[in-house]
Order: C-alpha cells, then sequence, then structure tokens
C-alpha cells in the first residue's frame, strides 16, 4: 500500500510503499477513500507537543473507507461497509470516565494518527469498536472532516450547554469553525463568527452567522459585548491572542471553551473578573462515538454542509503548507479513490 510516512519531526512527509496491515483480534482492515486534514496532524508531524508520537508513522485521524478484511472476533461489521475512523482508536472501556459518558478522557487511549498509524495511507487498521458506520448517503469527502472537526466542535457546543437564542462566539472559520457555525445555528443560538481573512468571514455569513467580527480590524472583546456579550465562546483559533480576546468578550456566566492546541500556548485570566463575572473556562477535546453517530444523523439530514477541498495523498507537503499560510478555505481531504473530487 502507499502511506504517508513521518520520518522524523519537522522533516516533509515521505510517500512510500509498505505492506498491507493484517487486523488482529478485535480489528478490521480498512481501503480508505478518503482521509482529512487536521491541524493536529501538523502538530503530530511536527513533534509539537509534550506527549510525542513515535516514528516512523502515518498520521491521520479522520480516515473513512470500506471495510476489506475482519479479524478474530469482529461480528458487528460486514466486509464492504463504509466506516470512519476517528482520534479516539480505541478506549479501555472499563475506567470511570469510559462507564460515565467520558470515554474521551480515558487515560488508556490510543489516538489514530498519534499512537497507531492512521488514515494517510491506502489501507489502514481500526478496532472495529470504534469504527464508526457512515449512514446511507453520507459521502466519504465529506464523512472524513466530520469525523474530527464536526464531532470536536459538536461536542464543545454540548459542553458549553448552548440553548436557543444564546449568543455564541466562534473564533476562527476554518474546517472546525464552520461546521460549529452550523451547529449553533441548529442549537438555535445567535452566533458571532470571528476571524482575520475576508474568505472565511463571507462563508459564515452564509452558513448563517448574525454577526461577522473582523479581528483585524475590530476589539473582539468589545464587539461582542456591544451584542450583551457571549454566553459560549468555542476557541477555534490556533493563536493564543485569539484565546484572549475572545474571553474577553463573555457574559456575566459566559463559559470559554478551549477547542484549538496551540504548540506553546497560555492565557491569562484575570481571577477578580472571573471571580466576579461567574465565568468559566473549560476544555473541550473531541467527541464519543455517541456524538460522531449524532453528527453524521444531522448530516444525512441534510442539516449540515461540508466545505472541502481535495487534494491526492502525493500533495500532503504541498497542503500541509497551504494550511500553515492560512490559505485553506475550510478543510483538505485527501482523495484517495473515491473519484468524486477529481
Amino acid at each position: 500500500m502507499k502511506a504517508a510516512v513521518v520520518r522524523s519531526f519537522g522533516e516533509p512527509l515521505v510517500i512510500e510503499e509498505r505492506p498491507d496491515p493484517e487486523p488482529g483480534p478485535g480489528q478490521v482492515r480498512i481501503r480508505v477513500e478518503a482521509s482529512g486534514l487536521c491541524h493536529t496532524d501538523i502538530h503530530a508531524a511536527h513533534g509539537d507537543w509534550p506527549v510525542k508520537p513515535s516514528p516512523p508513522f502515518i498520521p491521520g485521524h479522520e480516515g473513512v473507507g470500506l471495510v476489506e478484511e475482519l479479524g478474530e472476533g469482529v461480528t458487528h461489521l460486514a466486509v464492504g461497509q463504509r466506516v470512519a475512523v476517528p482520534w479516539l482508536g480505541r478506549a479501555c472501556g472499563r475506567c470511570e470516565h469510559c462507564l460515565s459518558g467520558w470515554e474521551t478522557l480515558c487515560e488508556q487511549q490510543i489516538n489514530t494518527g498519534y499512537g497507531c498509524d492512521g488514515g494517510y495511507a491506502e489501507k489502514m487498521l481500526a478496532w472495529a469498536d470504534f469504527a464508526q458506520p457512515v449512514p446511507e448517503g453520507v459521502s466519504p469527502l465529506d464523512a472524513a472532516p466530520l469525523t474530527c472537526a464536526g464531532v470536536t466542535t459538536y461536542k464543545a457546543l454540548k459542553v458549553a450547554g448552548v440553548g436557543p437564542a444564546q449568543l455564541v462566539a466562534v473564533s476562527g472559520v476554518g474546517g472546525l469553525g464552520h461546521l460549529a457555525v452550523q451547529y449553533a445555528k441548529i442549537a438555535g443560538a445567535r452566533v458571532a463568527a470571528i476571524d482575520v481573512t475576508d474568505d472565511k468571514l463571507r462563508l459564515a455569513a452564509e452558513l448563517g452567522a448574525d454577526i461577522l467580527i473582523d479581528a483585524r480590524t475590530q476589539d473582539v472583546g468589545e464587539e461582542l459585548k456591544r451584542h450583551g456579550g457571549a454566553h459560549a465562546a468555542i476557541a477555534l483559533a490556533v493563536n493564543e491572542d485569539a484565546f484572549q480576546a475572545v474571553n474577553s468578550g463573555l457574559r456575566r456566566g459566559g463559559k470559554l471553551v478551549m477547542v484549538a492546541l496551540p504548540a506553546h500556548g497560555t492565557i491569562r485570566v484575570p481571577i477578580f473578573d472571573t471571580v466576579l463575572n461567574g465565568t468559566s473556562v473549560i476544555g473541550s477535546i473531541v467527541g464519543t462515538r455517541q456524538d460522531l453517530a449524532e453528527v453524521f444523523q444531522l448530516h444525512a439530514d441534510g442539516r449540515t454542509r461540508v466545505i472541502h477541498e481535495t487534494r491526492p495523498l502525493e500533495a500532503v507537503n504541498e497542503a500541509i503548507d497551504e494550511v500553515l499560510r492560512g490559505e485553506v478555505k475550510a478543510r483538505i481531504v485527501f482523495d484517495l479513490g473515491t473519484g468524486e473530487g477529481r
């Protein structure tokens, strides 16, 4: 099989031929049709975070494809069935977190494209219990971004407890943010979209954003407070100044939900204002299998649009550079054989 491999941190990925992986007990082999490019994959390839993957490895945690072979004991999936393989590659299923509906906090979890090889390849393995069936009518090119960008923002809005008529600030309208805008509108909220590019602000407006804030020329906190302040701010821009700015625009009782992970990010949280105003700072990490099932169902029901651009896997390094330069409108998806994006 062909795969894009991280050989050394910070170096270009290498396209190479590897043997097809063999599924072990409880696993399946998948013929990958599409795989999304998430900023997390770039952090993985650069070794940015304190807990690092071990090169050589294949990144990618938005892999979608057809089950090709079943490992021992797998009975609930079928050969030919389309599934998605998310960041949560496996959790223990026995700890407090797993048993209380927070499997994404399991300390024994294995993350796709980080702790095991991921979807930047023609074939990949997945633990069958965590390979999410993709509903009929959801294309692989749409399903790939939903597998991380979709479920991550959907979960962040759940964590924030977003409800009708609330004001939700979406900081960063890209691969995640364009979906966050839509989920907030589905929840009945008013949306303030914040970005630093004209294209992304226009996209937010097309998707239903009620307020557009250009962080290049406007004070984010002041603009949000001019509209009463945000009940929830979903921080998706990979920039610690953006976290700080949107936090300053919360109303009393508002919640800052941190989602993006800058390589070396910290923010200052003013103790007096936080206590006096009753605001909260919350971390939100991806979503559970149930969350992803709901995300896929919303898309199958025609409630969301996925904005993506396709690239061949051979263009992986150029695609990463495009993302780092901020030139991608929403999501890049590597087309490994769908025929849809060609």
